[in-house]
C-alpha cells in the first residue's frame, strides 16, 4: 500500500520553527517516520489504513476528514519535529557526514536541542490527549475501524504517559 501523508509541507513550515526555505528533502522522512511511528500507534492500523485509503483516492470526508484535521494532523506536525530536530543540523554525502553551519550562526548546544525538542513533545502530547478523550467518546459510533484490528495489526494505544526513555 501506498503511504499517503497526513500533512502537508505548508502545515509543518507555518505551524513549527521550519523555515520556507528549508529543501523538503531534509525533513519529508522524519514526517513520514512520526506517521507511521507515533500515529499508527494512536489510530490502530485499521483506522490509519483507512485515512490512508481515503486520503490517496481523494475521499477523505465527514467524520475522518474532521478528525484528520483537528486531531491527527495537530500531533504529526509536533511528533514530526520531535524526530527531526536531532537530525536537522546533520548531511551524510559521499565526502561522508556533514554539520552545517552559516557563516553568521551559531551552532546550538545539545541541551538546547534537547530543550526544543522536549517542547514539541509537550505540545505533541497535548495534541494526543485531545485525540484520545475525543476517541474515548467518539470511537464507538464514528469510527469502527478504531477497534476493528487483529493479529498483527497495531492495536491503538489509549495511553499517553511518555515519560522519557529507559535504558
Amino acid at each position: 500500500m501506498a503511504t499517503a501523508l497526513f500533512i502537508k509541507r505548508a502545515d509543518i513550515v507555518k505551524n513549527t520553527i521550519i523555515n520556507g526555505n528549508v529543501d523538503t528533502d531534509k525533513f519529508i522522512q522524519f514526517i513520514k517516520i512520526a506517521q507511521e511511528m507515533h500515529i499508527q500507534n494512536y489510530l490502530g492500523t485499521e483506522l490509519y489504513n483507512k485515512i490512508s485509503a481515503d486520503i490517496i483516492g481523494d475521499s477523505l470526508s465527514g467524520h475522518y476528514l474532521s478528525l484528520v484535521n483537528k486531531y491527527v494532523q495537530p500531533m504529526l506536525i509536533h511528533y514530526a519535529m520531535v524526530d527531526y530536530l536531532p537530525f536537522s543540523a546533520y548531511e551524510v554525502k559521499n565526502g561522508g557526514l556533514f554539520k552545517h553551519r552559516s557563516e553568521n550562526s551559531e551552532t546550538p548546544a545539545k541541551d538546547e536541542v534537547d530543550f526544543l525538542v522536549q517542547r514539541y513533545r509537550n505540545f505533541a502530547d497535548f495534541y494526543t490527549t485531545r485525540f484520545l478523550d475525543h476517541m474515548s467518546f467518539e470511537a464507538s459510533s464514528k469510527y469502527p475501524e478504531y477497534y476493528s484490528n487483529s493479529n498483527e495489526d497495531m492495536h491503538p494505544d489509549r495511553n499517553n504517559n511518555f515519560v522519557g526513555w529507559v535504558l
